[in-house]
């Protein structure tokens, strides 16, 4: 197989993860309704460049860091259904990454789109 055609194949089982995500992840679902709900905030407000720069960052954390923990929690799944230490651990600091994710977003939104949201309704 050619570096393209393997580049495109590559490519190609990404997106489908992507889907399998969608499709199949409550949380992964979730996390994309919040946002659309704040890139439409963030448009409807006028973000400036740079601050779309932190909005987009912060949902493309959140949603890659759920992915993540899916992936980590299915490889576990697959090699056992008897609670393990481990397994359970390894569960665990996946979610917690989530957590982190959705802290800094958390974050951006308060530092970035909570004063944009005030100003465009004349408060500030």
């Amino acid at each position: 197989m050619s570096e393209r055609k393997a580049l495109w194949v590559s490519i190609g089982y990404a997106v489908r993860g992507l889907f399998l995500a969608l499709c199949r992840e409550r949380s992964v679902r979730l996390h994309l309704l919040a946002a659309v709900g704040v890139v439409a905030l963030a448009a409807w407000c006028g973000l400036a460049p740079r601050d779309w720069l932190f909005v987009l960052l912060a949902i493309a954390l959140v949603l890659a860091a759920e992915m993540v923990n899916t992936a980590i929690e299915k490889v576990i799944d697959l090699y056992g259904t008897a609670w393990s230490p481990l397994a359970g651990a390894a569960k665990d600091v996946a979610a917690g990454a989530v957590l982190v994710c959705a802290l800094y977003a958390l974050a951006v939104a308060y530092v970035i789109l909570w004063p944009a949201l005030l100003a465009k309704l004349g408060r500030v």
